[in-house]
Formats: structure tokens, sequence, C-alpha cells
């Protein structure tokens, strides 16, 4: 049978969604692209903040006309909303086939065989597999998942009731499978959790981040090596210099701060000070002038006054962060923040949204402006559509979040390579840039 996937949500997401795509390939089914043709849609959802909740539900109602107008015989719902919502999600949409939590991963095969009541030899092994996953995300880039879940218990986040406690996976296994990545081509690894500064704590008894990213490098075949995301208070003086002195690590920290007045942190139940956030940043900026850093904020949190938006307004501006991102606070069952008295009115949240983003913007833009001259070792991923321009990344820019190198189509075939590229002009949020 055809099968087709639909991965929403993060990178994270996306990992146990190219492991599962592995498992139906071992199994002998056909993976296709187009919904069309599938005759199994399987989606990974998920559940984090409410304009996620809603995606994915629009997605489930899309996906399930395909049981009427296309080929589709099962639709298979897993991931982060139907661990939250998977008794109201069965009563409220008939359509779909099977839902799987994600406490169910260990049994995903055997429910979906019984679903399917496939004849398929059964294999020794049919739970999720680091090592058997079908990359999606391109030839030459891929993520490296170090851990499962988070303990650090912000009190606006879900994560931990829907993901559990945090579980650092064994640093050998993590080898393993980046050493065959390598094998099959990948030359920039992402290494991805939800905190990777906190990776090894609950095995080794304190964090292994560096050592990590130090064993990665030793892998011959990989060209860059970048981590996210480095939460405040463990980012240690032995990373940076880590970070610092090898060659392969990206100068990229995307450091989640959320806020930095003192009373917002405290209600978050962030375990870092304005104080240390700031002294933090000015360290890292100190040891690696050409560091990119970028956070992500929120605004509108329940009790967050006037005062409070001005100090994280004018730190902002004093701090020039590379990159940033914000979000409205969304109030999410279950979470302590939802509890919270002085809920913000949307109203506000949306004007202090706009406030920040205008100034991270001008921000942007001259930063970006300052590459203008410059030369880049930009990685060459694909092309525009009409064949004119390669489309490239810098170390300075993750995939899917930061901006784009755009350089002309003057010479053939430097699609999954590293091109020195000089920087000629900027365009919104991307560079144009000419090969040398």
């Amino acid at each position: 049978m055809k099968v087709g996937f639909i991965s929403l949500g993060c990178s994270k997401n996306l990992i146990d969604t190219e492991m599962t795509i592995g498992l139906f390939k071992e199994h002998k089914y056909t993976i296709v692209n187009d919904t069309n043709e599938a005759e199994i849609i399987v989606i990974n959802t998920c559940g984090f903040i409410e304009s996620a909740k809603q995606e994915a539900i629009n997605t489930i109602l899309e996906m399930a006309e395909y049981k009427t107008k296309g080929n589709c015989k099962y639709l298979i719902v897993m991931g982060c909303l139907v661990e939250r919502y998977k008794k109201e999600l069965e009563k409220a949409i008939p359509e779909v086939d099977l839902f799987i939590s994600i406490k169910e991963y260990d049994k995903l095969w055997e429910k979906i065989e019984k679903l399917i009541n496939s004849k398929s030899q059964k294999l020794q092994t049919s739970n999720l597999d680091y090592l058997k996953r079908v990359i999606t995300t391109g030839a030459t880039t891929t993520y490296l998942k170090i851990a499962e879940g988070c303990s650090n218990r912000c009190t606006y986040c879900a994560i931990p009731y829907i993901r559990g406690p945090y579980v650092s996976r064994p640093f050998e296994d993590i080898i393993e499978e980046a050493e065959k990545l390598e094998k099959q081509g990948y030359k920039e690894i992402i290494v991805i959790a939800q905190d990777t500064t906190k990776y090894g704590i609950d095995l080794y008894g304190k964090s292994r981040l560096a050592k990590l990213l130090e064993r990665l490098s030793k892998i011959d075949g990989i060209k860059w090596i970048r981590f996210l995301y480095a939460y405040p208070e463990s980012i240690t003086d032995e990373l940076i210099q880590t970070v610092k002195n090898n060659d392969k690590i990206c100068k990229y920290f995307d450091i989640p701060i959320q806020h930095i007045s003192n009373s917002v942190l405290k209600r978050m139940n962030r375990k870092s000070t304005a104080e240390e956030i700031e002294n933090l940043i000015e360290k890292i900026k100190k040891e690696i002038p050409e560091v990119v850093l970028r956070t992500s904020l929120i605004v509108g949190f329940p009790g967050e006054t006037e005062q409070d938006f001005e100090k994280l307004y004018n730190f902002v501006a004093k701090a020039k962060f590379d990159k940033l991102g914000v979000f409205k606070y969304s109030k999410e069952d279950g979470t302590p923040a939802a509890r919270l008295p002085e809920q913000i009115h949307y109203k506000t949240k949306e004007k202090r949204h706009n406030k920040i983003m205008e100034l991270a913007q001008k921000i942007s833009r001259e930063k970006l402006e300052e590459k203008i001259g410059k030369e880049y070792e930009v990685l060459i991923e694909n092309k525009t559509f009409d064949g004119k321009y390669y489309i490239g990344r810098t170390y300075m820019d993750i995939p899917e979040t930061d901006g784009l190198v755009f350089i002309p189509n003057t010479k053939p075939n430097l699609e999954n390579t590293w091109a020195k590229t000089k920087i000629k002009d900027v365009k919104n949020y991307d560079l144009i840039g000419e090969s040398q």
C-alpha cells in the first residue's frame, strides 16, 4: 500500500515522523509525497500552543476528505495533540481510523498492523528506531535528537505533560547514529532537544553537551555542527570555549530567554535572573566576536506590567540580537500559568508583540547591512523555481527559521556544496550574494 506523511510542529517531531516512515518502509510499504495517491495518510501533530493545535485540527479535517474524494483507506493521527486530547479527538473526529499517543509509540506498529490487518512478515524489531529513519530534510542537512522530554517545568509550557521528563540518549547511541548519517552523506548535523544544555545530567550526573559536540566534530565527513536550544542557566564556560575553539561548530547560540523582568521570570519558573542573562550575553559576545545570537520572547504573560514590558523592550534595543522571535502568551490547558491571575487582554498582547517585532526588524536590517562586502561560506541547498538563483545558508542561519542567501546561477553544479560568496545586497531578512 502507498503511504503519505504530514509532519507538523518542531524538528524534534520531524524525527519521530522520519522514524515512522522508516518503520513503514521496513515493512515494504511504498512512501509517496502526493496525498492524492496515498492509501494510508499519517499525520504527526503538534499540540504546543493554541495556533499549533488549530493547525493540526484543520490538517486532520482536510486529510479526512481524502477518504471520500481520494484513495485514502486509512487515516492515522499521532503525536503531541493526541497525547493531550486523545479521548476528545476520538469523539470529535470519527473519520480518523487510529489515534496514537506518544506513550503508545512502543506499540505503534502493533496498533497499525491491527488496523490494517497486514499480512506482511513481522520483524524482530517493530518499534521506532533512530538508525532506521528516512531523512526528509534534503541531501546535506539532518537533525540529531539527543534527548526526549523536558524537566524545566516552565509554568507556561505543556511539553513536560506531553513528552514527559527529560531523558538523555546514551552518548554511544548518538555517536553511532551520527556516524551512520555521515556515511549516508550528511555534512551538517543539527543537534536538538528541548534543552540541549541539560544533555547527560540524568545519565552521567553532569552536562556532557560540550563533550558530545567535540566527539561529533571528530567524524571526518561532518562540516557543520549546530545545537538547539541552549537554556541560559546551563551554558557553561566549557561550552562557550568548545564553540569558540572548534571550527566545525557553528558560532551560533539559540538562547530562549523568554523575558528580562525578574518578576515575570519568577512567575514563569525560569531559572535565570535578568542580571545573569545580561552577563551571559556579554560574555559570549566577548569570547566569540563573530557569534550569532538568537532568542525567543513571550509578551503578555499573566501579570506582565507596562514597566515589565518596557524593561524587555529596552533590553532588546540594547542587546541587539541577530535573530529574535516573539510569541504572544498562549493559555495552555493544565499549565500553572493558565491559573494565574491578571491574564493579559489579547489586544495588549498584540500591541506589545508588534512593538517588539518592529524593533527587532530594524535591528535585523542593520545587522544584515553590516554584512555587505564580506565573504562567507554558503551551503547551497537548491534553486529558485525559475533556476536563476541558487538558494543557500551561512553558518548564521538555521533551516526554515532564519534568512537565506540568493546567488545568481552563473556556475554549474553548486547544489549540496559550500560556495565562497561575497554579499552584495540585502532584501528583507535575506542576503543577495555572488559566488567567488
